[in-house]
């Protein structure tokens, strides 16, 4: 990949030498159209001088006179004059003068007389009654306005290089600040996430505040997870050791203790394969991206609801499901355990005999519990990881909620409570479409 550097000097040299050759045009056309009026104006001034000459009889009209044209020796044969009678007889003319009539109209005009091309001024002297020519060598012309052209040119091309240096430099200078902050980031520890401040021009400043963000969400996320581990281990451990000690009693005690304790190491192991499943679906759901095995809504719930069954039933819970099937598709991972965990908490929640209700249409579902509530104080927490509420069921282990808010987000979804018409609450799922 070109370095950036040299793709700016390149695109500046490129820009430098469109504006240059765009000058050179400009200046070159100017030239031309200027030099032409001053040599026009120069061959109309001296066909006046060359009338005026004739009029004083300084001009012998005697035969084939020959006209002294004082000529530049860069640019000899350049200007030359003709006197003819307005018969068609030649009067006078300079030794630079083609031996054919210049022109045969007065005013100024273009002709090619033997081969060469020719700008002409004529006018008549009508006292004297000639034609006064003077014209100009278009192939001297050329070649004086020309050489004007290149003495204007010339000192600007040789100052393209230099130019072109300057800008290097300038871009070596422009880019110092940038370079000294890869060498910030290239001298730091792996583990120093403290932001930059370095003073930076403004062009730099977003860079600069983008990185310090990041750097502050790579810190949250690195915080979170360490969170994350020391949690996870903590409620791994009470249950295991939970049921190294029921396994201790079941060893040691008579048939009572034995049912008693096997009793627990079965909520014990229950509740650990939840927190285990819960790990994994967390996981799960962190690396996911959107969109992927997308199914219908109505099956997704279906699924959910047969993952749910059994822990309804042990609860003596029913569930209610009313969703329509408008071809509506989502993506079955993420909303499946977003839908999965809100039923499970649902049916932990409402008392035996109840009835939990799942709502559902497109992009928007929502599932109501008969439970007791959400205390006010625990709202603004209840999707943090392993927040667990007053009063909340036993065997929880505060990750259902913080799954459903990390799909949600995948999703570009939202995730709402509010309480419902009786008792209970309503958790609504609004998906991005």
């Amino acid at each position: 990949m070109i370095p950036i550097r040299l793709r700016m000097f390149l695109i500046l040299l490129a820009a430098t030498g469109a504006v240059w050759v765009s000058g050179f045009v400009w200046i070159h056309q100017s030239t031309a159209a200027k030099m032409d009026r001053v040599l026009d104006a120069r061959l109309a001034e001296a066909a006046r001088m060359v009338s005026t000459l004739v009029t004083d009889e300084r001009v012998s009209m005697e035969g084939a006179a020959s006209l002294p044209m004082a000529v530049d020796h860069a640019y000899s044969r350049q200007l030359s004059c003709q006197i003819w009678r307005l018969d068609g007889t030649p009067v006078a003319g300079s030794s630079a003068a083609p031996k054919d009539r210049l022109a045969a109209t007065e005013g100024f005009s273009m002709n090619t007389v033997d081969g060469v091309e020719w700008r002409v001024y004529s006018m008549v002297n009508a006292e004297r009654g000639v034609r006064v020519m003077v014209g100009d060598s278009m192939t001297m012309r050329k070649r004086l306005i020309g050489d004007v052209t290149r003495g204007l040119i010339l000192p600007a091309l040789a100052v393209l290089p230099v130019l072109a240096g300057l800008i290097w430099i300038g871009l070596g200078r422009g880019l110092r600040p940038l370079r000294r902050m890869a060498g910030d980031l290239a001298a730091r520890d792996a583990e120093d996430l403290r932001p930059l401040d370095r003073r930076l021009p403004a062009e730099l400043s977003p860079i600069q505040s983008a990185m310090n963000d990041l750097f502050r969400r790579v810190e949250e996320t690195r915080d979170r997870e360490r969170s994350f581990t020391a949690f996870a281990a903590h409620e791994l451990k009470t249950p295991l050791a939970g049921l190294k000690t029921q396994a201790q009693i079941a060893l040691r005690g008579d048939d009572d203790q034995r049912r008693r304790a096997l009793r627990q190491i079965e909520a014990s192991v229950a509740r650990t394969d939840r927190l285990v499943r819960q790990l994994l679906e967390m996981a799960a759901v962190d690396a996911r991206e959107a969109g992927q095995n997308r199914a219908p809504l109505e099956d997704i719930v279906a699924d959910c609801v047969q993952a749910t069954e059994v822990l309804a039933r042990e609860r003596g819970v029913g569930v209610t499901v009313l969703v329509e099937r408008d071809g509506a598709a989502h993506d079955r991972l993420l909303l499946g355990a977003a839908l999965r965990n809100l039923l499970e908490n649902a049916i932990q929640a409402s008392p035996p005999g109840a009835a939990v209700s799942i709502r559902g249409s497109g992009t928007r579902i929502e599932v109501a519990d008969a439970g007791a509530g959400i205390r006010e104080q625990d709202r603004p927490r209840l999707t943090e990881r392993f927040f667990r509420g007053r009063g909340a069921a036993a065997g929880g282990s505060g990750l259902g909620l913080a799954i459903v808010q990390t799909a949600m987000q995948r999703m570009n979804g939202t995730l709402e409570f509010r309480s419902g018409p009786g008792a209970g609450v309503v958790a609504s799922l609004t998906i991005a479409p």
